[in-house]
């Protein structure tokens, strides 16, 4: 898992199709970027195990925001022109932004973080996030299926229904529902969904929505999820550094859900450091670092923007594909 060599902007770069930008030149673009971040923001938005302080989400989020928002503007002035140019009138369709990356890695507080920032430009109040966890197979089905080892797995997810949602976002369709994944019944929530009615931007975050698409044994292609973003964000860290941080996400759940009565992993609830720590270990060794090696860091290279974290949890590099 290797970033690009470095082509800041303030050097001379060799030919490359992105631009890295480090911390310090992405974070000077932040003084010329409104609506800035407070601590309450950070605490209200920061995921279980994901530390991140307020300088850090600030400087990183809040020019990656407005580059977003520009990325939307254009978009809704080539929408206005096409139609305009094909005799059309129909409304424009969401803008959809799709986060990826691995478990632990940090996408929930990425994908909070945006909808936050995002909502409160003028041109995009209704921002909308939702999680491809929802389109996971019911436990029952994993089960009956023999996958329950391999959850989070591409075969693991209702992609068809995943791409049928999508279709209809993108079809500028009202009252889109989606179905609920519970984490700490560790399934999806029987007869619960959420509903997504034609937001200005749709943020779709997951560990799969870069694989690209696939044939189902005929020859006939499918579409994959990613055909229907406008722009795609990978969250990119050392397999290492991530192994650390899911360890200490189990540990600090332990204290906050594992002893809920309906919790899954009641079971880890009584265990030792010791024991909790080897069971973690082998979780990651057997079902999450494979996934991320075969299938997640494999599509990095398929997103427009890496988001490069260091061992401390901390964004290091912006890379930015060029338009």
């Amino acid at each position: 898992m290797i970033a690009p060599a470095h082509i800041g902007p303030s050097a001379t770069p060799p030919a490359s199709h992105v631009i890295d930008f480090s911390y310090e030149e992405w974070a000077r673009l932040a003084q010329s970027t409104p609506l800035p971040l407070t601590q309450s923001d950070i605490r209200r938005l920061s995921a279980l195990g994901d530390p991140i302080d307020l300088d850090q989400a600030d400087a990183i989020y809040r020019p990656l925001s407005a580059l977003l928002q520009m990325y939307t503007a254009e978009v809704g002035a080539l929408h206005r022109k096409t139609s305009h140019f094909l005799g059309l009138r129909e409304e424009r369709t969401p803008f959809v932004i799709g986060i990826a990356g691995s478990v632990a890695v940090g996408k929930s507080t990425t994908a909070r973080l945006l909808r936050e920032l995002l909502r409160r430009w003028p041109a995009t109040p209704r921002v909308e996030l939702v999680t491809t966890d929802g389109f996971l197979y019911p436990n029952a089905v994993l089960e009956e299926r023999g996958l329950m080892e391999r959850k989070g797995f591409p075969e693991s997810y209702n992609r068809q229904a995943l791409v049928d949602f999508l279709k209809a976002v993108k079809a500028g369709r009202s009252a889109v529902r989606a179905p609920v994944y519970d984490h700490i019944i560790y399934d999806i929530v029987p007869g619960a969904s959420i509903e997504v009615n034609r937001p200005d931007i749709l943020i779709i975050e997951g560990l799969n929505v870069l694989q690209p698409a696939k044939t189902d044994g005929s020859g006939r292609d499918l579409q994959a999820v990613s055909d229907f973003f406008d722009v795609s964000i990978y969250v990119d860290a050392e397999a290492t550094h991530i192994e650390q941080w899911y360890i200490e996400r189990l540990f600090k759940l332990r204290e906050v859900a594992f002893n809920q009565p309906e919790s899954y992993f009641q079971q880890f609830a009584t265990m030792s450091e010791e024991e909790l720590r080897e069971r973690g270990e082998y979780i990651w060794r057997t079902i999450n670092l494979p996934n991320l090696l075969e299938n997640i860091a494999p599509t990095r290279s398929r997103a427009h923007i890496v988001l490069r974290k260091g061992a401390n949890h901390l964004i290091e590099n912006v890379i930015i594909r060029k338009l």
